[in-house]
């Protein structure tokens, strides 16, 4: 995701977290030893460093991408209603942001049945038709930002929206194979958004035992990287996070681990500090949540290395399944 819009201001300067970092010892110091020693074969850009996330957007325009989309060949890209990414229109759309159906197959048997996950593909692929709508104004819960915006593309067009929609269904199908219920907060099947405080309200209403929102981040060539966003506690206006605080670090610092172990992608280089780990209180889909809810940025679209391993099935297959192995954990306890 761009980090301009709805739920994605520029952040300010940052101060380094030194607290205590309790991703499991097992599960993220080996596996982060193995990501970097892939990430150096693949060949490092070493930029960055701390340097905070930096849009492409113009800070003028409100609600719109670091790349917005708004071509007929973007157009022409619409993720498919299929399992995975064929670069075919969906299969129906229709107009306004009605509820969504989300992906009610019937779960297997497994650990997880009789639990619900409730997965948000950051993005629409038809929002950068829509400005008007994705463009007013929403109650966060602590203030008013756009409902929503078109997300980042890589240097070569291929979309945030694209890729998240194409990571969620594979991760979907995993997640069914233990047994969950898996709803989605849009599957390509609707034209623009859900705004971001009916993605908060989706998972709400669900009473997902977890929400993931899925995204990829839109940075300066040389940040690599993922980073999984926590929320803040946070108690003002609408907003009250302080009962899924420590539950949603938890699934955050799975993810994490689980992420590193499965793709050999190293944590974030210009945010987090190393951790993989970011806290935000500016975000509202994270404040408007009622149950255990974080983002994963897996990787910045912008530099060329990072867009070489997301625009890569095989690369996304890996992402789905560290997801899927996170959320597992974290369910199981």
């Amino acid at each position: 995701m761009s980090y301009v819009g709805p739920d994605f201001d520029p952040p300010g300067p940052r101060r380094s977290r030194r607290g205590p970092m309790t991703v499991a010892v097992a599960a993220l110091v080996p596996g982060a030893l193995v990501g970097w020693l892939v990430w150096q074969a693949v060949g490092d850009s070493g930029g960055g460093g701390s340097t905070s996330a930096t849009s492409t957007t113009s800070a003028g325009a409100p609600g719109a991408s670091s790349a917005a989309p708004g071509s007929a060949s973007a157009a022409a890209r619409t993720p498919s209603a299929s399992g995975t990414d064929d670069g075919k229109p969906p299969s129906s759309t229709f107009s306004g942001p009605a509820t969504p159906a989300a992906s009610d197959l019937p779960a297997a048997a497994g650990p997880l049945k009789g639990k619900v996950v409730v997965i948000d593909p950051g993005h629409n692929p038809g929002n950068f038709q829509h400005s008007a709508d994705i463009n007013r104004k929403v109650n966060i819960g602590t203030n008013w930002k756009e409902c929503d915006t078109t997300g980042t593309s890589t240097n070569a067009g291929y979309t945030e929206a694209r890729f998240t929609l194409d990571v969620a269904r594979r991760l979907r199908t995993l997640l069914q194979q233990e047994g969950a219920t898996v709803k989605f907060t849009q599957d390509g099947d609707r034209s623009w958004g859900p705004c971001v405080d009916e993605r908060a309200r989706i998972g709400n209403d669900a009473h997902a035992d977890a929400v993931v929102s899925i995204h990829a981040d839109g940075s300066a060539a040389g940040n690599r990287g993922f980073h999984v966003i926590l929320p803040a506690s946070v108690h003002s206006g609408g907003a009250d996070t302080r009962a899924i605080v420590a539950p949603s670090r938890d699934l955050g610092e799975r993810i994490a681990g689980n992420f590193v172990r499965d793709t050999g992608s190293a944590p974030s280089n210009y945010i987090g500090g190393g951790t993989g780990l970011d806290v935000r209180s500016d975000l509202g889909g994270l404040n408007l949540s009622t149950v255990p809810k974080v983002f994963i940025e897996c990787g910045n679209m912008r530099d060329n290395k990072d867009a070489a391993l997301l625009t890569s099935g095989a690369w996304r297959q890996k992402a789905a399944r560290g997801i899927s192995e996170g959320i597992v954990s974290f369910l199981r306890g």
